[in-house]
């Protein structure tokens, strides 16, 4: 059975263990692991100056993260999950503990998955932090909002 075919419910549980499965091999320092979690050409999108733009393609997000825990002593947990069966996509809070420097990070992150091969094919990571007071625009480096439909102007106009 691909999954393509799934049900709802089936679906729903398939991103709730790809999602898990993938944090647990980012906590392994599994490279290999994580990137078997993600379709080839995946992307990893970052706000803007964080670890140099958007990560591309599975094998590059799998060494990455592996290189974090080996430098920073990274560990991540998910914290709440949703998962929209019907749309291929899913949100999380999380908190990555980077423990070498007493760091902790909280933040969501909104994934799409390949509808024929339910792999990630797309992350999107917000943090919460602080606005940068020096950017007029606060988004996710190398995304692109226009094109997949998001708004660019205030709804009201000032």
């Amino acid at each position: 059975m691909t999954y393509a075919s799934l049900g709802h419910d089936a679906k729903r549980a398939h991103m709730r263990e790809l999602i898990t499965g993938y944090f647990d091999a980012c906590n392994a320092a599994d490279a290999d692991g994580v990137a078997r979690c993600f379709a080839a050409d995946a992307v990893h999108y970052f706000p803007p100056g964080m670890y140099g733009g958007a990560w591309r393609g599975a094998r590059l997000i799998g060494e990455r993260w592996a290189d974090s825990v080996a430098t920073r002593g990274s560990a991540w947990t998910v914290d709440r999950m949703v998962c929209e069966p019907e749309s291929d996509q899913a949100v999380i809070e999380w908190t990555h503990y980077k423990t070498r420097d007493g760091t902790v990070l909280r933040g969501d992150e909104w994934y799409l998955f390949d509808p024929e091969t339910g792999l990630i094919a797309e992350i999107r990571a917000y943090y919460a932090s602080p606005q940068d007071p020096s950017r007029q625009r606060l988004e996710l480096d190398g995304f692109d909002y226009e094109g997949r439909g998001y708004h660019s102007e205030s709804p009201v106009p000032r």
